[in-house]
């Protein structure tokens, strides 16, 4: 019985949670029973990523209604690799947050933060299952307002105003995605994913048509942070609690790729998006702009946070490419990239939060000498590092390398020169953290720090650990990237218009 509802029990189990947890005001107590419920929800996903390794695709219908009159979930390979990706960096943060979140979040609130997290990731998780437009829509809403909520939690007074710039734009994206739901509703009467595409065909030629594929075009791009639409981005990662940073940069952004994946090529189809409106071209320009322009920002900033933000605008970039080369190859390594940056900014974030809780601070020049006394921590963090450049035997050289060998395949040769020049940019400013904990002296009169607690370590390890593991055996993370690719485009390779 439970096994047949793991499709409705992955989103129910976190919503319903969440105001439980506003009863359990201990802080040991809110995060133990928040942790249990990520746990929980991790486990969830393995269930459906097994259930659909044998048995294929699953449909589940709510409340009995079958699609497209009722709300379906639709669980595929796609939705399971993000499923289990989302719910296991959710459930390691948590792992990782009980010190962290006591030492940076005002002690009333903290019951408060563990509700907001817990729907927060049923958001998110339901915008990954959902099969219906419009209750992506609903989901959308969930996790960005809980997000404002905890990164306005975060102590310093810009985290308030980093929080209202967030809702601003946040808010103009769901409009947009929402107004483009409206359009194609209006054209076809239905709102499940499977269904519009299968109507789509006959609202080609309408005006309307492409005027919706725009406002989803920027609605998800501002979600998702793509290069220009990415402003909210570097104060919300910067001034929100550690624990929120390393959980939304890990997870959020990729969700709103995900969206757009499902947006462009399970609704509107891989033909559309060439022989219609350029978008794919579009997203090429705009994907080389994000990884050249947020490399370079990230070198000259002075907060770690703040560099570690504008790196992931740039590392977007090159998950986008490999969406907008349309092809089993690009898409593979597109989503390849996205469950390795999860990886090594969960990793990064960690370092800087164990950081942040020995000295106060993660200005690069407060931590000079650092790494002395913080070794571990440190270590975890240039492993994080290395896999952001690319460097053999770390994830992050995986994804990039399958992502040049489809520029290659694509005839493209110039797209992979620019993937080894923009990821050359990446060197500059890891290096700047790792000359000055590594080589430059302790000032006199900064605070002594000593090696985080062990709860934070453990967690900080594995993330390190995985970006090594995942660099040296692909066979799961490969393997899933490429079904997840395949089910992504699967409408167009049955026409053999993706190879």
């Amino acid at each position: 019985m439970i096994l047949a509802n793991l499709a409705a029990l992955q989103v129910v189990i976190p919503l319903l949670a969440a105001p439980i947890g506003i009863a359990l005001r201990p802080a040991t107590l809110a995060w133990a029973w928040a942790t249990l419920v990520a746990i929980a929800a991790f486990a969830c996903s393995v269930g459906l990523f097994l259930q659909v390794q044998t048995g294929g695709p699953i449909s589940y219908a709510i409340g009995g209604w079958e699609p497209p009159w009722g709300i379906e979930y639709k669980v595929d390979a796609l939705s399971t690799f993000m499923l289990v990706l989302i719910s296991g960096i959710g459930a390691s943060v948590l792992l990782y947050a009980r010190r962290s979140v006591e030492a940076e979040i005002d002690p009333p609130r903290i019951y408060l933060f563990y509700v907001a997290y817990l729907l927060c990731l049923s958001g998110l998780l339901g915008m990954v299952i959902t099969g219906d437009a419009f209750n992506v829509f609903v989901f959308l809403e969930i996790s960005s307002l809980s997000s404002y909520a905890m990164i306005a939690m975060g102590k310093s007074r810009r985290a308030l105003a980093a929080a209202y710039h967030y809702l601003i734009l946040g808010t103009v994206g769901a409009t947009f995605y929402v107004i483009g739901v409206g359009m194609v509703y209006m054209l076809t009467g239905t709102l499940n994913m499977d269904d519009l595409a299968r109507l789509m065909p006959q609202a080609a030629g309408y005006r309307t048509l492409e005027v919706a594929l725009a406002f989803f075009t920027v609605g998800l791009a501002l979600k998702l942070a793509l290069f220009p639409m990415h402003k909210w981005l570097p104060d919300a990662y910067t001034y929100a609690p550690s624990v929120v940073t390393a959980f939304l940069a890990s997870t959020s952004t990729k969700v709103g790729l995900y969206v757009m994946i499902r947006v462009f090529f399970t609704v509107f189809g891989a033909p559309y998006m060439t022989e219609g409106i350029p978008v794919a071209d579009v997203l090429v320009v705009l994907a080389l702009a994000a990884m050249f322009s947020g490399s370079a920002v990230a070198i000259w900033q002075g907060d770690l946070k703040r560099s570690l933000a504008y790196s992931s605008v740039a590392q977007i970039g090159y998950m986008v490419l490999g969406v907008a080369l349309i092809s089993v190859a690009g898409m593979t390594a597109g989503l390849l990239h996205l469950f390795n940056h999860a990886l090594m900014k969960a990793a990064l974030f960690l370092a800087l939060g164990a950081v942040f809780l020995r000295i106060g601070s993660v200005h690069i020049q407060d931590m000079q000498g650092i790494a002395r006394q913080m070794p571990i921590t440190m270590a975890c963090f240039v492993v994080g590092g290395l896999s952001l450049i690319g460097v053999p035997l770390t994830a992050g050289f995986i994804s990039k390398w399958y992502l040049m060998l489809a520029a290659f395949q694509d005839g493209r040769w110039w797209l992979a020169v620019l993937i080894v020049l923009s990821s050359l940019l990446a060197v500059v400013y890891v290096w700047r953290v790792v000359e000055a904990a590594y080589l430059r002296p302790r000032p006199q009169g900064a605070p002594v720090a000593t090696e985080a607690p062990l709860s934070l370590l453990l967690p900080m390890i594995g993330m390190a650990a995985a970006n090594i593991w995942f660099g040296i055996d692909t066979s799961f993370s490969m393997t899933a990237a490429e079904a997840a690719a395949r089910a992504a485009l699967g409408a167009a390779l049955g026409t053999g218009g993706v190879q």
